[in-house]
């Protein structure tokens, strides 16, 4: 009978000691206090997770479009089915909580199945590492789903007289925006102050983004005029506009990502997606977690003839372009310019925009079928931002940045290749700097911060990082090998206890 109890204590401790970790910190995520009008996702889905068919439908809307850039591989699709259907609404609230290493995976799973189909079919094309450069024509129809050309096209000569007013439609909800049923509305509506010039905006975007393939086109080009001044690329519009009365000002802007553009009985819908930070919350066991920033460059033009407002940035829809930006953003997402260009910056940020976008459609045109349209191998909206940040200021303020920069080998793209080459990494799970963090923030001031208890983190972390305090988590593998080494001498040491006892039986 004593031989027995010992050996239950000494399994018991062995399991005491797997266990640690495992459950993680007590610590439950606030659901509160909220803005006005808003409800969390969970909030949502505690009402709705219940009506047959739902929850899959709303899935549905997540895993396809263009509306806010998110890290959805199928395997976080599944992770938050299973959380929405399984009713964790705690880990709902900090979806997913991943290390980006821990988003890794399935994304290059996805990438070797593509490399795989490719070697299969085309194995006299070159190699996926290196796929050939084609010096034929390039289309229309092969660029259509990597940029937006609007009336244009690469086949066709245009000359554009920006001097008359765009005949283009205005701003139509519509077009954006989506009922689901039960309360649930997709999509955002009008910024009260950008919609109205949603059509000189929508014009001016087309042009920027044809102009910009001017180099892929060089026997069918567009040329657009101002004030008698003609232009056929990006910088010299942009230079074109300053020079004939129109105030040009270029942001360097940083919001929380929008996961859902959900909206719930007339509620915005606070859906940000968290990333595991690695910096330890000071006092406690648990990390930072912080939510995925948006990151893009905004355009502000106004003047005699031209009052336009743009943005670019590399999107979940697999499009390095220039967008329009009037639809209303949620409250929550709030809004930085971290920089401000004006003059001859403004016309450099415009310019290395254009070689960035030529660059992206090369990767297009060479590697057609890399998995999510190329948004995560190539880069997220951060990538570029930050690469022209770095180029511009010296300074690197962004995370995360998850391109693959082996894929940045072409030699027409030497500019763009050394400026992917020069930020930092976090496709491979290194661990951020504070600068980068805070960098990412979208807003200087952290009690403006809404998202229920993400302001307290940050300024615990801040001050630790100030004091010269913070420490980091370790990463999964180190948590595992100590919990092994750990687990391995209390089996020791029971064994000692149970071979001492069996001793002294004798």
């Amino acid at each position: 009978m004593l031989k027995n109890r010992w050996r239950l204590y000494a399994w018991n401790a062995v399991l005491s000691l797997a266990l640690i970790g495992c459950s993680g910190d007590a610590y439950v995520a606030p659901e509160g206090p909220l803005p006005p009008n808003t409800i969390l996702l969970s909030g949502m889905m505690r009402e709705l997770s219940a009506i047959p068919g739902f929850t899959d439908a709303l899935l549905a809307k997540l895993n396809g479009g263009k509306q806010g850039p998110a890290l959805m591989t199928p395997d976080l699709i599944k992770h938050l089915r299973e959380l929405i259907l399984g009713k964790n609404w705690q880990s709902l609230n900090r979806f997913p909580g991943w290390t980006l290493a821990g988003i890794n995976p399935t994304v290059k799973v996805a990438g070797r199945v593509v490399a795989k189909k490719d070697d299969a079919t085309n194995a006299n094309k070159g190699s996926e590492e290196h796929p050939p450069i084609e010096t034929g024509p390039i289309t229309s129809e092969r660029v259509k789903p990597y940029i937006d050309l609007g009336p244009y096209m690469l086949e066709k000569a245009e000359v554009v007289d920006l001097d008359k007013p765009s005949t283009l439609p205005g701003f139509a909800a519509e077009d954006i925006v989506s009922e689901l049923g039960a309360g649930v509305v997709r999509g955002d509506g009008p910024n009260a102050t950008l919609a109205p010039l949603h059509a000189e905006s929508q014009r001016l975007a087309d042009v920027l983004n044809r102009a910009t393939l001017n180099s892929l086109s060089q026997a069918a080009r567009l040329t657009a005029t101002v004030a008698g001044t003609t232009v056929s690329t990006p910088e010299e519009l942009i230079a074109a506009l300053a020079n004939t009365g129109h105030t040009v000002v270029v942001y360097d802007a940083r919001y929380f990502a929008n996961f859902g553009h959900f909206h719930y009985k007339g509620q915005e819908v606070m859906m940000p997606f968290w990333i595991d930070s690695q910096i330890r919350i000071p006092g406690e066991r648990r990390s930072l977690l912080v939510p995925v920033s948006h990151a893009e460059y905004e355009w502000e033009i106004r003047g005699p003839k031209i009052n336009a407002n743009l943005s670019w940035y590399f999107g979940i829809d697999g499009k390095s372009e220039f967008r329009t930006m009037d639809t209303q953003d949620q409250a929550w997402v709030l809004g930085r310019h971290a920089h401000t260009y004006t003059g001859k910056d403004a016309v450099e940020v415009t310019r290395l925009v254009g070689r960035m976008m030529v660059a992206f459609m090369h990767q297009h045109l060479r590697r057609p079928d890399l998995p999510f349209g190329g948004y995560y191998p190539l880069g997220v909206c951060q990538d570029g931002v930050a690469a022209i940040e770095k180029k511009i200021t010296g300074d690197d303020t962004l995370f995360p940045n998850t391109a693959d920069t082996a894929l940045f080998d072409d030699p027409r793209d030497v500019e763009v290749n050394a400026m992917m080459a020069a930020i930092p990494k976090d496709f491979e799970g290194g661990k951020p700097s504070p600068e980068r963090i805070f960098g990412s923030l979208p807003s200087d001031d952290l009690n403006a911060i809404t998202v229920p208890g993400l302001a307290d983190d940050l300024r615990r972390v801040r001050a630790a990082w100030q004091d010269g305090s913070l420490e980091r988590t370790p990463t999964w593998m180190r948590k595992m090998a100590t919990r092994a080494v750990g687990i391995a001498a209390i089996g020791l040491l029971a064994w000692l206890v149970i071979r001492r006892r069996r001793h002294h039986a004798q």
